[in-house]
């Protein structure tokens, strides 16, 4: 899965916030803000990878133990399709 590309991540000051660009914007309306562990999430999936791909990049970047790394990874993934943001 990957990012598509009509959505682009701005980092401003201490904030990183997703807009949409060209076409998707016609359809989403507003910004997304993003922490640092979610930026990091952002940019391996902007990049295209696998769920359990995206999984092992958060352990290794991280100190978390694997329950929660999974279940942060579904719920932004979960987000993200709901909003129509992932090419598949």
């Amino acid at each position: 899965m990957k990012i598509k590309s009509d959505f682009i991540l701005r980092k401003m000051d201490d904030m990183s916030i997703v807009v949409a660009v060209g076409e998707s914007a016609k359809a989403f309306n507003g910004v997304i803000n993003l922490n640092p562990t979610a930026v990091f999430m952002w940019e391996k999936l902007s990049e295209g990878c696998t769920e359990q791909e995206l999984v092992e990049a958060v352990l290794a970047e991280y100190d978390a133990p694997r329950e929660v790394v999974t279940a942060d990874v579904a719920h932004l993934i979960e987000k993200l399709r709901a909003e129509n943001i992932l090419d598949e």
